[in-house]
């Protein structure tokens, strides 16, 4: 997987031409500048994210640890790549280590570099999912990704405060009800679950 490269001339000649179709003069005053930065939006977005996860869960300890680790609340912003506007909310990264574990800033970096593209959330939770599951070999994984999806509040259906939440399980949070059942009471803080 490889950085992304953004051509940031090419981003100023499409955002001018789309202000353009739009009814716009793109040299008035307060457009002038408008494709500049989109531009730059554009590279901080989708230019700057990690080249590739793997390499952020290669550093690995050993340590005998063998309950559940859970990093919650991981921001992420992204772009949904059927309409090209945000999702954005927060990731919540469990495992259950077999003989290692990773720093858990490491679980971040993996949640950042998959939305640092165009991208669905039901995919992105499943490859970070899948990611960690290849890389660290634990008992289990479960990514929980609650967003809101600005395709969906401020045009389509327009439905604000609605929140999409999807989730990929593998190994011991798959068969097992009873973990499942923890993760999602250490996530949402309820015990009756």
């Amino acid at each position: 997987m490889k950085k992304h490269s953004v051509d940031k001339k090419k981003i100023e000649q499409a955002v001018r031409l789309l202000l353009h179709a739009i009814g716009e003069n793109a040299d008035r005053e307060g457009l002038r500048e408008t494709p500049e930065r989109v531009a730059r939006m554009y590279e901080e977005i989708y230019g700057q994210g990690e080249e590739d996860p793997r390499i952020s869960l290669r550093k690995q300890f050993n340590e005998e640890h063998h309950e559940m680790v859970l990093v919650k609340d991981i921001p992420f912003f992204s772009m949904c790549e059927h309409h090209l506007m945000p999702f954005f909310g927060k990731a919540h990264v469990a495992y259950i280590p077999n003989g290692t574990i990773v720093g858990v800033s490491k679980l971040a970096r993996v949640v950042e570099a998959f939305a640092r593209r165009p991208q669905v959330q039901e995919r992105m939770t499943g490859q970070i999912a899948d990611i960690i599951n290849e890389e660290l070999q634990p008992k289990g994984v479960a990514v929980v990704c609650e967003a809101v999806h600005t395709c969906m509040t401020l045009r389509g259906v327009k439905k604000p405060g609605s929140t999409v939440v999807t989730s990929a399980m593998r190994g011991g949070f798959r068969n097992k009800i009873s973990t499942r059942a923890e993760l999602m009471a250490l996530i949402y803080g309820r015990h009756d679950l």
